[in-house]
């Protein structure tokens, strides 16, 4: 985390935008504000003028935390702007950079869409926004993705990266989920671009209609089952805490998460066929990325204790899921 205040990221921004877009009477238009979310971000909105058209709009700059790869604001470039182009309601990135001179590290500029996030809409008709958001995804074009990103962004290539992680970070807990993911790997009958992270907060609405679906980094061609089950995992097992301060919308949260979740996947499912059997392999695949970024989070050299849903409840449950399904004993590093 670059940790700068919005102001000077967004000075910054300008300085390298003036010379980048030969537009040197470009400046803010308004003052910046941060934008509260983003585990992997620091996000800031702001407007621009005296630019190109294209960037005299609302717009949302993401700069990333600096413990991940500079190569993921391009990735979230490619999948964005690959799947806005077949008219999905992704934000698109006007300009991303893996250089972390300009800003101190890579970012990502963007359109910013009007709305709210779907759980701040309240809780009636969430599943089926869910739903319908899911299955218009799954029914893109899947090649020009793709063509875009090549074997990076088909499931092997998912599991690849879960092995090169494990290793790094010295998870040797989390390697027989990695192994029994790997010795039942089912056939890509269908692939499908997945979201991998779609949950109430990554959405925004308006008026009762979706306008954006937001946090494209774990984007990938899969089965859409895979998709389906990392929803599942995230409205099943994320603990209420994290879901809103307020004790009556806790409350709420702890009666209404499993009624909320099985409405999900009743609805899915009454559109789409899901095999039980890939439905808990998936679920498997989808928990292990969360279970590999807590580790990290555990394991960080900086002296900062992990926070959020790196410390929470969300990986015990995880693993306690995990073990009725794969009858293995995976472990995390003991917190500090």
């Amino acid at each position: 985390m670059s940790g700068r205040r919005p102001a000077a990221l967004a000075a910054a921004l300008v300085a390298h935008l003036r010379g980048a877009l030969d537009a040197p009477a470009l400046e803010l238009a308004e003052p910046p504000s941060p934008l509260s979310g983003g585990f992997d971000t620091e996000i800031v909105t702001l407007r621009l003028r005296g630019g190109p058209p294209a960037f005299a709009r609302p717009l949302v700059l993401r700069v990333l935390r600096p413990h991940h790869a500079p190569a993921m604001v391009l990735r979230e470039q490619t999948v964005q702007n690959t799947v806005a182009d077949q008219g999905y309601p992704a934000p698109r990135v006007l300009l991303a950079s893996a250089d972390p001179a300009p800003l101190g590290a890579p970012f990502l500029l963007m359109e910013r869409v009007p709305g709210v996030p779907l759980l701040a809409a309240g809780w009636l008709g969430l599943d089926r926004v869910l739903v319908d958001l899911q299955l218009r995804l799954h029914a893109l074009d899947a090649a020009p993705l793709r063509r875009a990103l090549g074997a990076e962004a088909t499931f092997d290539g998912y599991l690849d990266s879960l092995a090169r992680r494990i290793d790094r970070a010295g998870l040797a807990g989390l390697a027989p989920l990695l192994a029994w993911l790997r010795e039942r790997r089912p056939a890509d009958d269908t692939l499908a671009v997945c979201h991998g992270d779609l949950h109430p907060q990554n959405v925004l609405v308006e008026h009762g209609a979706a306008t954006g679906v937001l946090d494209w980094p774990n984007a990938l061609l899969a089965d859409p089952v895979f998709d389906v089950a990392s929803t599942l995992g995230i409205l099943r097992f994320v603990p209420v805490d994290l879901v809103s301060t307020s004790r009556p919308l806790r409350w709420l949260a702890r009666v209404g998460q499993p009624l909320l979740a099985a409405r999900y996947l009743a609805g899915y499912r009454r559109r789409r066929a899901i095999p039980v059997e890939r439905l808990g392999y998936y679920q498997v695949a989808a928990g292990l990325r969360q279970l590999v970024r807590a580790g990290e989070s555990r394991r960080r050299s900086d002296g900062a204790p992990p926070r959020g849903l790196d410390a929470s409840p969300f990986a015990a449950r995880l693993l306690a899921h995990a073990r009725r399904v794969t009858g293995l004993d995976a472990a995390l590093p003991r917190l500090a």
